[in-house]
């Protein structure tokens, strides 16, 4: 049998297809191990998490399916995550209208005291949110809520997004949080866009070491991060704090709008809790970048695993997402 012969133009045009071929096939793998999917095929925002005595992680999130608080349960941060089918703040206190109640922040204070930092709707004034804690004697609760606000900055908007922070190399306690101006803003993108604009300064407040919850009465509230137009938009919001092992502290927050493409996950840095920071010049998780999700935001850090939560778009409303992340002096990195 004679040997096919084939043209040497053809079989130039034949390797150069191969080459193609496999570069789009090395370019749709490599989108695709960026990509991220959801940890759960359900509506999870602002979500926080927390590693109990018994070694299981907790994430908790903003109010969903008829519950005021939820609640899942891994071995592991990056999952497989399951939905504990229990409402976490049966009673949003008595200071709230009992509904809209978001983004839980849950810390092991001592060994049976647990906290709950939470932001509920005013009774009062339904169009303002302010923070309030609850305590439980159990990860899974059900937690208590106190009678009282713990931050309720009503002439400046309310306040949302607390989260707690412990910090080791001083023995000290803080709970960080959002003035929520743009709640009594003028209009425009989440109601911040239009002059004059209002501020959405995040704070830190010092609070006792041993509950958690009792203001220091030598502490006020200090503001540690502000909203720059051109940078942030209308806000910056959902504060996250840690302390990285050569002692910078990090600053994790989001910017824009939350029903925005461009709402992202950020960081500032410092060289002392109180501040100053230094923002990050780009995002560290943006719309499309790297993960291929929408408006990320809401993320907490779980500094010792090098690991953070955090929510995005999906079918579902926004959904439960992880990523592993690194620093190098004062660069954060994801993956």
């Amino acid at each position: 049998m004679q040997p096919l012969f084939v043209p040497a133009a053809l079989l130039r045009c034949i390797s150069l297809a191969t080459i193609f071929l496999s570069l789009a096939l090395s370019f749709t793998a490599l989108v695709e191990a960026a990509s991220k999917s959801p940890l759960m095929d359900r509506d999870f925002p602002d979500p926080s998490i927390l590693q109990d005595t018994d070694g299981m992680w907790y994430a908790f999130a903003t109010a969903s399916g008829n519950k005021n608080i939820q609640v899942a349960r891994a071995p592991a941060p990056a999952g497989p995550w399951q939905y504990i089918d229990q409402d976490m703040l049966p009673s949003t206190g008595s200071w709230t209208t009992g509904r809209n109640t978001w983004a839980p922040d849950v810390r092991l204070i001592a060994p049976g005291r647990y906290v709950m930092y939470y932001s509920g709707e005013l009774g009062n004034n339904s169009a303002l949110h302010c923070i309030g804690t609850a305590t439980s004697s159990s990860v899974l609760g059900p937690y208590t809520p106190s009678s009282t606000p713990f931050a309720c900055p009503v002439s400046q908007g309310g306040a949302i997004d607390p989260a707690g922070f412990y910090d080791s190399s001083t023995g000290r306690r803080y709970v960080v949080y959002k003035v929520d101006g743009n709640s009594i803003g003028h209009g425009g993108d989440c109601n911040n866009g239009i002059e004059p604009t209002v501020p959405t300064p995040v704070l830190l407040q010092e609070v006792s070491p041993s509950d958690g919850v009792t203001l220091l009465t030598d502490s006020a509230p200090v503001t540690i991060l502000d909203r720059t137009a051109a940078a942030d938009g209308p806000l910056v919001e959902a504060p996250d704090l840690l302390r990285a092992p050569d002692g910078t502290y990090v600053l994790f927050y989001s910017n824009h709008c939350w029903n925005s493409p461009a709402y992202s996950v950020n960081y500032a840095t410092a060289n002392s809790v109180t501040g100053p920071y230094t923002k990050s010049v780009r995002p560290l998780i943006g719309t499309g970048d790297g993960f291929n999700v929408t408006a990320p935001g809401g993320a907490t850090s779980v500094s010792g695993a090098g690991s953070m939560v955090f929510h995005a778009n999906c079918l579902q409303g926004r959904c439960l997402f992880h990523a592993q992340f690194s620093m190098n002096g004062v660069t954060v990195r994801v993956s």
